[in-house]
């Protein structure tokens, strides 16, 4: 109640006579917020006070103004531009928003606009902003209503599957998380050198058809059978979250909390590490039944995020304090990063070497394999391939379920071999 108070009051906070400016303003922050920025009353009263005090006869200076108010984070300013210039700027800003969301009406361009930042200012506004804003151009009175279909229907998640994250917009990121809950990532148990009693095994339990004998008088009748006895590896998942790799880092994360609480897939546990500059145990994070809670949990573990990347540091410090602890019983390991790295090479493959050699089977998830021409030209790129079992892309929905075939399937390399015969390896 205090807040909805807040908002109400703010029409007393107007700037000019009639208060039509500090209306806008409130507009324009519940774009802003539909658009995914974390804009609260206490922003919004901070911006109107703000441009009181600043002013706003220049358009540079306003955008400053309120750009000091409701930015926050790095990843937030192309937002807010593209917010702010549809919403201030362009007079017929529904008409390209309209082109933005529906390409195939009126003769629009076909091609959808690839600025996911764009798409996201455009879903805002159409949300929220077109029912009340202020001074829209009147309709046409011969105008057609068109009537459009949302509907979630298995081809739209087909479509969805296929699609980059980097490109998915607000809703479209909702909806692809939802699907990441109801992934699993099945594996088959391991065999292990110690055997058990069973009536249809296959080995011969000596020792026990002795003991049987021997309380038969010495009379050999049936023979102990045993068979081996099977368990379930462990899943360590390894994640880039260095700026390069933002896009992605939070919507893996998701995918490993999906794998981590869903109880038949077999896995004996799920370890998880983040790492940019340093590396970072996020285990009992993702342990959480909540996702939500659990990504905040982790975010407030690693101080790292969209940061620098070291992956040689980072990889020697998890085989230094981790590799015994969570590889010694034959793990899968799953490497999530775009191989972007500043250190020497040299060290790089001494690390990734000794990794691959503790762990079962080593795969390598890469974002930058949704390019066609993509080649090994990085040095750390260049230095990590040789030292994986399997190399595949890891940039939408589809490439994530991808992953149960290649941990099912021993011999399964992605596009190792042909990247290597590029490298001429």
């Amino acid at each position: 109640m205090h807040a909805v108070r807040r908002m109400v009051d703010l029409a007393s906070l107007a700037i000019p006579e009639d208060g039509k400016l500090s209306h806008n303003i409130v507009h324009f922050a519940r774009a802003l917020r539909k658009a995914g920025l974390p804009i609260g009353p206490g922003r919004v009263i901070e911006a109107i006070r703000a441009v009181a005090a600043a002013g706003f006869s220049e358009r540079l200076d306003f955008y400053w103004t309120l750009h000091a108010c409701f930015v926050s984070r790095p990843e937030h300013d192309r937002v807010f531009a593209q917010v702010f210039r549809l919403y201030w700027r362009d007079p017929r800003y529904l008409e390209h928003m309209m082109s933005l969301m529906l390409p195939a009406v009126r003769g629009v361009q076909q091609e959808r606009a690839a600025d996911a930042a764009e798409k996201r200012a455009a879903e805002a506004l159409l949300d929220g902003v077109t029912r009340e804003a202020p001074e829209l151009p009147p309709a046409p009175e011969e105008e057609t209503e068109i009537e459009i279909d949302a509907a979630f229907t298995a081809a739209a998640e087909e479509r969805l599957k296929t699609l980059d994250f980097e490109q998915m917009s607000v809703a479209e990121m909702a909806a692809a998380k939802r699907m990441l809950a109801r992934l699993s990532l099945p594996v088959r148990p391991l065999l292990s050198r110690r055997t058990e009693a069973s009536a249809r095994g296959r080995l011969a339990d000596w020792r026990r058809s002795l003991r049987q004998t021997l309380r038969q008088g010495g009379e050999i009748r049936t023979f102990a059978l045993k068979r081996r006895r099977r368990r379930w590896p462990n899943l360590v998942v390894l994640c880039d979250i260095s700026g390069s790799m933002s896009a992605y880092s939070r919507v893996v994360l998701h995918f490993v909390h999906a794998v981590a609480n869903h109880k038949g897939a077999g896995w004996a546990k799920v370890h998880a590490f983040t790492f940019g500059t340093r590396l970072t145990n996020i285990t009992r994070h993702m342990a959480a039944r909540d996702v939500d809670a659990a990504l905040a949990g982790a975010g407030a573990e690693a101080q790292d995020w969209q940061g620098g990347t070291r992956i040689g540091a980072c990889l020697h410090a998890f085989n230094r304090d981790w590799s015994r602890r969570v590889l010694g019983q034959g793990a899968v390991v799953l490497l999530i990063t775009d191989g972007l790295d500043r250190d020497a090479p040299e060290a790089l493959a001494r690390e990734m070497e000794r990794l691959h050699l503790s762990a079962r089977r080593l795969i390598w998830i890469n974002p930058l394999l949704r390019w066609e021409g993509f080649a090994p030209r990085a040095r750390g790129i260049a230095a990590m391939l040789p030292h994986v079992d399997c190399f595949r892309a890891g940039h939408n929905i589809a490439a994530l379920e991808a992953l149960a075939e290649a941990i099912g399937a021993a011999r399964d390399s992605g596009e190792k071999d042909r990247l290597m015969a590029a490298l001429g390896g």
